[in-house]
């Protein structure tokens, strides 16, 4: 059984393929964040070892060991807290491909965050990719696959994940999970189509509570001085040089805000993103020009792009800080 909601067409293909034995020797699954790219991988991870007859089933004790990270021949790596994946991991994979499956029929290797790896590593999976050894599949994952090498990508069956419609969110977390209402809601319209930022926000209370932490700080720098946003602009860099998933999530956070502001200025409340923060947004809204809120929304948005650019975040930053709108 598939764990990954909402993407039924690519369930379809990847049926088909076990079903016809065509199955190709590296995927590459594209989307945002948290829609369901490492789910997905552990799914297909389990239907190529698993032994029930409509793999994966979930049950068998293949499946079990891959989902508890135990089984021999299912190896996955990631940034973790890193900057950057290195040739060390690399080179550790090409080791284990050289071996035969150990306790099932196919080795599957799973690189997360594969937009991040050095320019060394990329070049060494490269050369694996081109002569893949016998019973081994690997899976890429990436949020950002323009940072991927477009050799790496041809070399790879692309499947793109794509947010699932808020309607769908929903109905999921409320009929399948039992959510109430209100808080459904909220996570529906946090999530952005990600079921998997929603399921995770429902285990993990820390993700809500730094979103609010989140919140708290944009509304007190709308009236802080030069110095208390030149050190917020430092603290924010340092999560960006020490793991840039974080720091990133901050932007996006400040996104949503920004884009919330120019719905309420607009009249267009009923489409906000922070439905628990309306009344804020309502009085931020009133003390700001529509020029005001679109020009630092452009702003964000550019700094995404320095960022992923490698540009020094500190300096992106505190220019950003430079342009942050003051609240009277």
């Amino acid at each position: 059984m598939w764990r990954v909601a909402g993407q039924d067409r690519l369930l379809s293909l990847l049926n088909y393929s076990l079903k016809t034995d065509t199955m190709a020797h590296a995927y590459l699954l594209v989307g945002p964040r948290h829609v369901g790219k490492g789910t997905l991988a552990l799914d297909l991870a389990q239907a190529l070892n698993c032994d029930g007859r409509e793999p994966p089933c979930g049950q068998c004790r293949s499946c079990q060991r891959i989902l508890e990270g135990k089984h021999a021949d299912v190896t996955a790596i990631g940034l973790d807290s890193r900057t950057e994946i290195s040739i060390d991991d690399i080179r550790g994979l090409q080791r284990l491909a050289n071996l035969p499956p150990y306790e099932g029929r196919c080795k599957v290797f799973i690189i997360d965050d594969a937009e991040y790896l050095s320019t060394e590593a990329a070049n060494s999976l490269l050369k694996i990719l081109e002569e893949p050894p016998p019973s081994l599949v690997w899976v890429l994952l990436a949020a950002d696959e323009e940072h991927l090498l477009p050799t790496i990508i041809s070399r790879c069956q692309r499947l793109e994940l794509r947010p699932v419609p808020p309607e769908r969110v929903q109905e999921i977390l409320v009929n399948s999970y039992g959510i109430a209402s209100d808080k459904a809601k909220l996570l529906t319209q946090l999530c952005h189509g990600r079921l998997g930022w929603a399921l995770s926000a429902l285990k993990n209370d820390d993700m809500l509570e730094q979103r609010s932490q989140t919140v708290s700080k944009l509304v007190s720098l709308l009236t802080a001085g030069l110095e208390q946003r030149f050190a917020y602009a430092q603290e924010l860099a340092s999560q960006f040089s020490q793991k840039r998933r974080t720091g990133g999530e901050t932007i996006e956070t400040w996104l949503d805000w920004w884009r919330d502001l120019m719905l309420v200025k607009g009249g267009c409340r009923e489409a906000i993103i922070n439905v628990d923060h309306e009344k804020t947004l309502e009085d931020h809204a009133r003390d700001l020009s529509l020029g005001e809120i679109q020009g630092f929304l452009a702003n964000l948005r550019l700094l995404q792009e320095d960022i992923a650019k490698n540009v020094n975040p500190r300096l992106a930053l505190e220019w950003l800080m430079l342009n942050l709108p003051r609240r009277n």
